[in-house]
Order: structure tokens, then sequence, then C-alpha cells
């Protein structure tokens, strides 16, 4: 299978005053979708509603006539006001299932959602709420070190016996570079997201890298 490739936002990266680093995230989104990116989760914490839903409506505007889809980090109610394509809540958030619910209130019928999750029991429940799927973090630490406890607790959630079938995907998070990235593949997650992987490197050459790998 090729890896779904997920690119998590973080504006404040980019060098410049927050105009500059508006524009230059904007331009990654572009290059993103362009490159064949499946994801992008707008993940700008430190914005009022206000002000995400309005950076995100540009991310929206950014991504037509692209199959790229975007997810507002925890907040369902900016996700409905700017037509995003669905939400990713974090850990200990509201469960899958009542996000689903109040998108279907609203006329949405099947928005993709994603969760965060740190262990093989906040897998499992967000499987059991109907997420669209999971990202499992970290898997190696920053700088892509300290592997193998990662990698294997990975392995272990992408193959637990008591997966639906068939089973949700889970994506990798946390330090992964082009060179480790094959073992998390090799572990069983079918993707990959990441922050800095994305931003701070050519995109399309990246993602030819990673769909390259095998599982």
């Amino acid at each position: 299978m090729v890896p779904q490739l997920y690119y998590i936002t973080d504006r404040r990266q980019f060098p410049g005053d927050r105009h500059d680093q508006e524009r230059r995230l904007l331009e990654k989104i572009v290059e993103c979708a362009a490159a064949g990116v499946e994801l992008i989760q707008l993940r700008e914490k430190d914005l009022s509603a206000r002000a995400l839903e309005e950076l995100a409506l540009k991310a929206m505007a950014a991504l037509v006539g692209s199959r790229t889809r975007l997810l507002i980090n925890a907040r369902t109610d900016v996700a409905l006001a700017c037509g995003a394509h669905g939400v990713h809540l974090p850990a200990n958030d509201l469960a899958a299932s009542d996000v689903r619910a109040i998108f279907a209130r609203s006329g949405v019928s099947k928005p993709v959602i994603g969760v965060s999750t740190h262990s093989a029991a906040e897998v499992a429940s967000a499987e059991a709420h109907g997420a669209d799927f999971a990202v499992f973090a970290p898997v190696f630490e920053k700088g892509g070190t300290g592997s193998k406890d990662g990698v294997d607790e990975l392995r272990r959630i992408c193959h637990r016996p008591e997966a639906a079938q068939p089973p949700m995907p889970v994506l990798a998070l946390g330090g992964i570079t082009l060179e480790n990235a094959q073992l998390c593949v090799a572990a069983g997650a079918a993707g990959i997201a990441a922050i800095r992987l994305f931003q701070q490197n050519d995109v399309n050459s990246v993602v030819k890298k990673l769909l390259s790998l095998q599982t």
C-alpha cells in the first residue's frame, strides 16, 4: 500500500513577521497539495477562533481544485464555519463519535476525523468511536533518535489482534526523517505525519521518497 501523507502546520517555524509566516504557510499548503499530500492539519493553536477561521478560509481557497483535505485542529466550530473537510482531535478531547454527530446535525455527512494517540488504549478508543485514522506519537525523539521503543510500540499497535476489520489506519508521528520513515512503514504504519519533514524541505522530493517506501 502507498503510505498516506499528513502535513501538520506550524507557521511560527517560518522566518519573518506574522504576515511573512502566513504567506509562507499558504505557499507550503499549495506546494503540499501539488505534490500529492493527502491530508493537511491546520494546527495553529495560538490563534483565536476568529483568526483561525480567517486563516482556514485562505487555506481552503488555496486547495481549490486539489484532492488534498484540510482538517482543523481541535476546533469543530471553525471547521464547520470554513467548510473544512474535517477535524483532528487531540488525545482526551471529545470522542470522534460525538464530533461526527455535531457534523451530522450541521448537514455534513462524511467529515474526516483524525485523533492523536499516545498508547494502544487510545488507539483502540479512537477506533471504537469511529475515527477515520489515528496518529500515534512519538515514534522517535526529536532528531530521529531513540527508535526502538517507539517503533516496537507502533508495531504492536498496528498489529493489534483486537483491531476492527479492516483496521483503522494508524499514522506515525514524531522525529520522522527520510532516513527512518521506512522503519515506520515496515512496522505497519499506514502513513507518515510530520511538521518539519514537510515544512523544511522540498515537498515534491519528500513525497516521491515517502511514496517509494515498501511495507
